[in-house]
Parts: structure tokens; sequence; C-alpha cells
């Protein structure tokens, strides 16, 4: 995988999901030539307690995202 699109993936999550800047993702290939990436952080709340955040990305080889999932 190219550095270029990694950048490119991070930056579009860091923008959409400020509370996963500077995560480092875990990165996978998968199936038609795409790639998996997983963040992981924390986000805090209203009432100041800090929740688990997991975003998951998929990407093709260009760096275009396909779909993006979150779980809270």
């Amino acid at each position: 995988m190219d550095s270029k699109i990694k950048t490119t993936v991070c930056n579009s999550v860091y923008r959409q999901f400020p509370e996963l800047n500077g995560a480092s993702p875990q990165v996978k290939e998968i199936p038609g030539d795409k790639y998996q990436f997983i963040f992981q952080g924390k986000a805090k709340a209203a009432d100041g307690k800090s929740l688990p955040r997991t975003v998951r990305v998929v990407a093709n080889q260009e760096g275009k995202i396909l779909k993006m999932t979150t779980s809270r």
C-alpha cells in the first residue's frame, strides 16, 4: 500500500472524527483490491465520561473511501 493512500484516508477520518486525531490505524488488505482501516480511540460524552470509539473504513487502491462505519 502506498503511504499517500494511507495519509489521504487518515486525514478524511481525522476531519470527521477529531477525537481520533493521531490514532494510527490497523490496515488489512481484503479481497477485491481493497483495504480496511480500523481506528480506535475515546470520545468524551456530554456528561464528561469517555466512550470507546471504533471507526472502520473500507477504501479502494486509489484511496477512495467506499464505506465508513463507527461504533460507540
